[in-house]
């Protein structure tokens, strides 16, 4: 089964589905067992790998051992095209909407696809859109895109339902790595209102409570990251499972 329909029947058995993102830079290859082991053991539903920038050796050794040691599938969300590995199951194919660098709409896209035709990837195609949270975040400073105002959901919906119109799987509504605060409840509902694509949502969520509320306004899918850097139990991930699923 392609990892997108496992996605899509984790959402309709559980109701939302909870999500991982580890950044390669955070950990060491000698951690990276225990790491995983944790996750797998906490009911979360996939692993997304990626970062804006690699700055520590041993990408290659760390993803190939994630994948040895993983019952759950492992999904890329790629900094570059440079992070593409074949142990990935597959990647979000992601593409900046929200921004009006084509670089990031079309550019990097159209370099990556022949390596990742090459390599038989399942890519999931992924509209992704930042949206203001607070502070400047390491993905709107990389970027160089402004990202969609916090008070106009409206915005949003837009971009969302030319998404849908352009043929995207999924929709990435993308607070920022460290945000000061999540997306609201408010933009979460009205794009849901508006499309039928499942709904990822991410940055700033920092409490099992927040992410039910997420899911409660219609989040199908809920990524934490850097809280679980900073506190990293498997106490706190089985939280964020339990107030996620249904």
């Amino acid at each position: 089964m392609k990892i997108f329909n496992k996605l899509l029947k984790i959402k309709e058995e559980k109701g939302a589905g909870y999500f991982v993102l580890i950044d390669p830079d955070s950990f060491s290859i000698e951690n990276v067992r225990k790491k995983v082991n944790k996750i797998c053991n906490s009911g979360v539903d996939a692993i997304l790998i990626g970062g804006s920038l690699l700055i520590t050796d041993g990408y290659n050794e760390k993803v190939e051992l994630i994948k040895k040691y993983s019952s759950i599938p492992i999904i890329l969300f790629p900094g570059s095209a440079s992070q593409i590995k074949k142990e990935f199951d597959a990647v979000l194919f992601l593409s900046l909407i929200s921004s009006r660098n084509s670089e990031l709409i079309i550019g990097k896209q159209v370099v990556s696809a022949p390596i990742l035709r090459a390599m038989n990837m399942e890519t999931i195609s992924t509209a992704y859109m930042l949206i203001e949270s607070g502070n400047v975040t390491t993905a709107e400073f990389m970027s160089n895109s402004k990202p969609i105002p916090a008070n106009k959901p409206d915005i949003a919906v837009a971009h969302a339902i030319a998404a849908e119109m352009l043929g995207f799987k999924m929709v990435y509504l993308e607070a920022g790595s460290g945000a000061s605060n999540p997306v609201s409840n408010e933009m979460i509902s009205m794009v849901k209102k508006h499309v039928n694509i499942p709904i990822i949502v991410g940055g700033g969520i920092t409490k099992p409570e927040t992410a039910k509320q997420k899911a409660i306004a219609g989040a199908d899918f809920i990524v934490t990251g850097n809280i679980l850097e900073k506190k990293g139990n498997s106490y706190l991930m089985s939280k964020f499972a339990d107030s996620i699923h249904k």
